[in-house]
């Protein structure tokens, strides 16, 4: 195994090692400082990060606005508090050692507004902004006004190109690092294009490689490349160390560091991590964003999986095979289906699944009773948690914001499950009916002889063992 030293990042020498920012409470000042303390750099999550009253009390984020745009400002409020209290506490913890950065996504809700304030109010504690989920153009001018060094999470070199042109050359000096995250082996939320098949991953290496030739167009050299999505022992990496084709690079763990003492998740889903196997994580297209996303495919998935399945095209008028009359919702309004599919929608109801749900697509969706009430109810309980949700149709950019367009009963509540599975993930039940995000690799856990016995290190520990290659 090659030596892993430290490399030049955010103005200072690091070890070459970060933690994957984890939204909604999953990476959070404690992890992130106790990581940054190790000498790396530990990354909190600034999406609806956790708050605390005078006590010590986690302050549960409850919305009273009668209005979504009412409980969206209650939500902006609830960011910025959280995500000043977690890079405080990383900070104290770091104890000056390693860099935190904040974790943010450039199409949650507010996202510019809330990192603007945040930095505002926590200047010389926050190192660095990572920042994904989007094509974030004015990240590196929310940088330059604070001086501090931005981190674009990218999934090609042409999607980074684009950025460079139209924004980041104006401010190449911030730029810490570009993070080349994995499209088809990172959890959460992936950066796959219409052109890429979600069922044929590509080797990293070629797509790193052109990353790399073309920041070297742009003068960055020597600027980091952190490579996300798939990382497990750097005995696997080796070649990539030292390469002079990719110039200076670092690694980033996001599943791995799940599972630490100092990781906020309950210990059912500690348990749960354990026991994953090769497949258990799904890569699908649920999510709100409209993004592809990895997630463990627990009761959740499967129920969204089934919901989708449920499903037929209708016309509101007879049109070629389209003749068979179906009564929708409560007035028993008439749609057209094809015979067949009137047949297959019989027999959904014959098993309990007599709620059909119109969706954007001219399809409808069957769901029992109970599920109907509750996608009804998440929808007219949106915050605006997302810039652009096609789950409640909320969208902060438009008049009224709305999108325009019907909301989707097949997808979710993005912010309802994470906030649960953050706080609840105790509950064995909880770990099975929430959106549990992972990378691919999860199941290695069960395979690495580092977490025999059910053994869960500390950060430190977990560097310690990194740092020997594996």
């Amino acid at each position: 195994m090659k030596a892993i030293n430290a490399i030049r990042m955010g103005g200072i020498e690091v070890l070459p090692l970060i933690e994957g920012g984890k939204g909604v409470s999953i990476s959070n000042g404690f992890s992130s400082g106790n990581w940054a303390a190790t000498g790396g750099v530990g990354t909190f999550s600034a999406v609806n990060a956790d708050s605390f009253d005078t006590f010590g009390n986690r302050i549960k984020q409850i919305y009273h606005g009668r209005t979504r745009a009412a409980r969206h400002e209650e939500l902006v409020a609830y960011a910025i508090n959280g995500a000043l209290a977690q890079a405080r506490r990383a900070y104290e913890l770091a104890s000056g050692k390693g860099r935190i950065h904040a974790n943010i996504l450039w199409e949650m809700g507010a996202a510019e507004r809330i990192i603007t304030e945040v930095l505002e109010q926590a200047k010389g504690i926050i190192h660095g902004i990572t920042c994904g989920a989007g094509m974030p153009y004015r990240l590196s001018d929310i940088a330059t006004r604070f001086n501090v060094y931005y981190y674009p999470i990218i999934s090609s070199a042409r999607a980074f190109s684009a950025l460079w042109k139209r924004a980041y050359s104006k401010a190449a000096e911030l730029l810490g690092g570009v993070v080349y995250e994995d499209p088809w082996l990172a959890g959460g939320h992936n950066g796959l294009s219409n052109s890429e098949d979600p069922n044929k991953p590509e080797d990293p290496y070629p797509r790193v490689v052109a990353l790399r030739q073309v920041m070297r167009s742009f003068g960055l050299a020597e600027t980091p490349i952190i490579m996300a999505g798939g990382v497990w022992w750097l005995e696997e990496w080796q070649d990539w160390i030292d390469n002079k084709e990719l110039g200076p690079i670092a690694f980033q763990f996001g599943t791995r560091a799940l599972l630490t003492k100092e990781s906020p998740i309950g210990e059912a889903w500690k348990k749960r991590l354990l026991t994953l196997k090769e497949g258990d994580v799904f890569l699908n297209r649920f999510s709100p964003t409209g993004f592809y996303s990895s997630a463990v495919n627990n009761g959740f998935i499967r129920e969204l999986r089934e919901r989708n399945d449920r499903q037929v095209a209708f016309t509101t008028e007879v049109v070629g095979e389209h003749v068979a009359e179906y009564g929708v919702g409560p007035r028993k309004r008439v749609v057209y289906l094809p015979a067949a599919d009137l047949e297959r929608a019989r027999g959904w109801e014959a098993q309990g699944f007599t709620e059909a749900l119109r969706t954007p697509d001219s399809t409808l969706i069957f769901v029992t009773p109970e599920q109907a009430k509750e996608i009804v109810a998440d929808q007219i309980a949106c915050m605006g948690c997302l810039s652009t949700c096609r789950f409640s149709n909320w969208s902060q950019h438009e008049a009224g914001h709305t999108t325009g367009k019907k909301a989707d009963p097949r997808s979710f509540c993005i912010q309802k499950t994470l906030q649960s599975i953050a706080h609840e993930s105790d509950e064995p039940d909880a770990v099975e009916r929430n959106l549990m995000f992972s990378g691919h690799n999860a199941y290695r856990f069960a395979l690495d002889p580092f977490y025999s016995n059910g053994f869960i290190p500390t950060v430190k520990q977990l560097v310690e063992r990194i740092m020997t290659g594996r």
